[in-house]
């Protein structure tokens, strides 16, 4: 596993006065630093160490979130006729029809 592509996020934390550095995929880890270069590091580092421990125990490692750009969602079957015909009158797939309204 790749702990580069796993997602990183960084913010101040006025309680503890220092920044604080999270990591999506393992929502129970946190590392707390003065400079925001060694939040990162710290974070990093903890993920890496809690990743070659469940390795070692031959465990599911999380998949980044990263790395997966599928979304599965189940639908009544008159969203999906309309959605359908939606993306055929616009002469695009269904996926980039729902994708676009996803995003906008």
């Amino acid at each position: 596993m790749n702990i580069n592509h796993y997602t990183y996020r960084m913010t101040w934390s006025a309680g503890d006065n220092e920044y604080l550095g999270l990591c999506a995929e393992f929502p129970s880890l946190s590392w707390l630093a003065v400079a925001p270069e060694e939040t990162l590091t710290g974070i990093r580092n903890l993920v890496m160490e809690v990743v070659e421990d469940i390795q070692a125990n031959k465990e599911a490692i999380p998949a980044a979130l990263a790395d997966s750009g599928e979304f599965r969602v189940r639908i009544p079957p008159e969203v999906h006729r309309a959605l359908a015909i939606n993306a055929a009158e616009q002469g695009v797939s269904l996926n980039r029809l729902v994708s676009a309204k996803l995003a906008g």
